[in-house]
């Protein structure tokens, strides 16, 4: 997600607009209020890291044999790493020193991705049969399906109140040229 929006913003100049904070007028009202739009998008982002790191987590925890609990705890670190890692790719696009992507990469994501997890992984855990299907299984991939948007629905709020007090996804998007 937060690569579209980057290619978005690659595909033109901003006429008049040298600095980064000419960049809210994408991601806010005529008053200064965040959009939905610009909350659904920095969820967007990190559902995507997530999801990469959480099925490639059950992969591997499955093809190792592992039970419920490592398996989880895999694809949890792994959603963390590559919620992370799109958003250092952007940023480090963007010309930031790597210590430096790496703050920024915390700072927008830290929150955002927790919340995604907790949501997405009680989820799973509450739903009958769901830490007992395997990866062939239609009740894996629906209880996955269904987890990961109930988090999308959940956590979008939390990134609207984040990027509306200068956090979260806000901190990226001065990056943006």
């Amino acid at each position: 997600m937060e690569h579209a929006h980057e290619q978005h913003h690659g595909q033109h100049q901003h006429q008049g607009h040298s600095g980064p904070e000419h960049h809210g007028h994408h991601h806010t009202t005529s008053g200064g209020k965040v959009t939905w739009a610009a909350a659904a998008q920095a969820t967007l982002h990190c559902l995507t890291g997530c999801a990469i790191g959480e099925v490639l987590g059950m992969v591997i925890g499955t093809a190792l044999g592992w039970g419920n609990a490592p398996t989880m705890a895999l694809a949890i670190v792994l959603a963390f790493f590559f919620g992370y890692a799109l958003t250092l790719r952007g940023v480090r696009a963007a010309g930031l020193d790597f210590r430096t992507a790496i703050r920024v990469a915390l700072a927008a994501d830290t929150l955002s991705i927790a919340v995604m997890e907790v949501i997405d992984n009680g989820v799973i855990l509450l739903w009958p049969g769901a830490m007992d299907a395997m990866l062939s299984d239609a009740l894996f991939w629906t209880a996955l399906a269904i987890a990961f948007a109930v988090a999308f629905v959940v956590t979008t709020p939390v990134n609207k109140w984040m990027i509306g007090r200068g956090k979260g996804h806000a901190v990226v998007h001065q990056y943006h040229h």
